[in-house]
This record gives structure tokens, C-alpha cells and sequence, in this order.
């Protein structure tokens, strides 16, 4: 097991499925997490059973810099400190032709996908300065290196946080700062339902196995397979990487 015990994590999107697996591996492994999401129904859900010792959650929007800045002041005075954070908040937006893909729906998705990640980074990195460096991890995509017709803007959302992750762990690194990507292929849960709708609304099923199809390990990824690459960048066994980008995808993009 990798090594993040006693290490202080914030986890954004917090109640979604990838969420729920990953708050189980790295309270299992010693660690300390502060979930951050909109909906506090859904966050009081996942924390139950759960000690105020080991879990907390704050409810913010991502792309509210006076959130954002709420959440992290909750981590430090709850934890201490901010070691790890899981940049994993978003939304896939509609799938539509570039043409029909109205500005306020690209600027929603974007917000979400990209602004929130910033806002994020922008506010631990003096945290993590002050506590002597830290882990930064970017949940991007597939559709952050390659691309998708109908789906604008998640893509576009995806490779700009492949560029932000760039400029940043150039930035962080002399601080101990780390900064990367994990670029999961489709994960089996809610997202990808909708996706699948999305792009054949006339047989979604045959949407899924078209897409497992185009992966040579033919599945889904799973939460774990994902929880598996954050738990190993939040780690001090990954702790030279910094500004790269890491496929959980099964070989879709070899």
C-alpha cells in the first residue's frame, strides 16, 4: 500500500462515484479527507460511518473563489494542513455539434472543469508552501490528449487542464509541489450513462459496447482503478513526478 498515512487530503467532487471509493482507500490508509461538494444531502451520505477524526466535509462551489477559499480555511482548521489535493470536480455537459453548443453551456462546463481546478490550486499552493510542498492531482480524461465529435466542451476542458497541470508543477516544483494529471478512459458509473445517452440516444447499451469495444483491455475503467493512480501520485513513492500526465485507460489511447 502506498504511504499517505497522516497526510491531510481534499477531495472535490466529493459525493460522485469515483468520490465514494477513493474516501474508503485513503481513510483505510491513515489519511485525512475533507470532501467538497454542492450538494450536502449527498455529502452527509458518503461521511456516514465515518469519524469527525479522519473525515469532514464542505459544501462550496468550485468555481467560487470565496468556496474555494472557505474550503481550504475548513481543511487547515480541521487537519492542520493541506498535503494532497484531488482536483476531481466535473461535469461532462451536453454532447452537440460545435454549431448548436451555446456559449453559456461551453462557459458552465469550462467553469466547472477548468476555473474550478485553478481556484483550487491557486489557494493550497500557499498552504503547501508553508507546510513544505504537497501533491497536486487533476482528474483530466482520455479527452484531455485526444477528441470526441459532439463534445466540445468537455474536451476542450480536459486539454486545458493538461496545460494548467504544466505550468503549475513547473511552478510548485521548487516548492515540493507536485503537480499531474490522471487521464482515466470512461469509468463505469452515472457520467458515462449520461454520455452514452448523449452520444446514441436511440441504444445507449450499444453506445457502451462500441466504446468497450475501443479499449484493447475491453472495459470500463472502475473507481479503484482510478482510486489506485491518486492514492500512488498522492504518495511519497511518486515523489519525483511532477508535470506528468498518467493514463488509467487500459491502452484506449495507446
Amino acid at each position: 500500500m502506498h504511504s499517505v498515512k497522516d497526510k491531510t487530503v481534499i477531495l472535490t467532487g466529493g459525493a460522485g462515484d469515483i468520490a465514494r471509493i477513493v474516501l474508503q482507500r485513503f481513510v483505510a490508509a491513515g489519511a485525512k479527507v475533507m470532501l467538497v461538494d454542492l450538494n450536502e444531502e449527498s455529502l452527509q451520505e458518503v461521511t456516514s460511518g465515518y469519524s469527525d477524526d479522519s473525515v469532514r466535509y464542505s459544501v462550496a462551489d468550485v468555481t467560487s473563489e470565496a468556496d474555494t477559499e472557505k474550503y481550504v480555511a475548513a481543511t487547515v482548521e480541521a487537519f492542520g494542513g493541506v498535503d494532497v489535493l484531488l482536483a476531481n470536480a466535473g461535469v461532462e455537459g451536453p454532447v452537440m455539434p460545435v454549431s448548436e453548443l451555446d456559449l453559456s453551456t461551453f462557459q458552465s462546463v469550462f467553469n466547472v472543469n477548468v476555473l474550478g481546478v485553478f481556484l483550487g490550486i491557486k489557494h493550497v499552493f500557499p498552504v503547501m508552501v508553508a507546510g513544505g510542498g504537497g501533491s497536486i492531482v487533476i482528474t483530466s480524461s482520455v479527452a484531455g490528449v485526444s477528441a470526441t465529435p459532439g463534445m466540445t466542451a468537455y474536451g476542450t476542458s480536459k486539454h486545458a487542464v493538461v496545460g494548467l497541470m504544466r505550468a503549475c508543477a513547473k511552478e510548485g516544483g521548487p516548492h515540493n509541489i507536485r503537480v499531474n494529471t490522471l487521464n482515466p478512459s470512461p469509468v463505469e458509473g452515472r457520467m458515462m450513462r449520461s454520455l452514452e445517452t448523449g452520444l446514441m440516444p436511440e441504444d445507449p447499451r450499444a453506445q457502451y459496447e462500441a466504446i468497450k469495444a475501443s479499449i484493447p483491455m475491453e472495459r470500463y475503467a472502475d473507481p479503484e482503478d482510478v482510486a489506485n493512480m491518486m492514492m500512488f501520485l498522492a504518495s511519497e513513492e511518486s515523489g519525483f513526478l511532477n508535470g506528468g500526465v498518467y493514463m488509467v485507460d487500459g491502452g484506449m489511447t495507446a
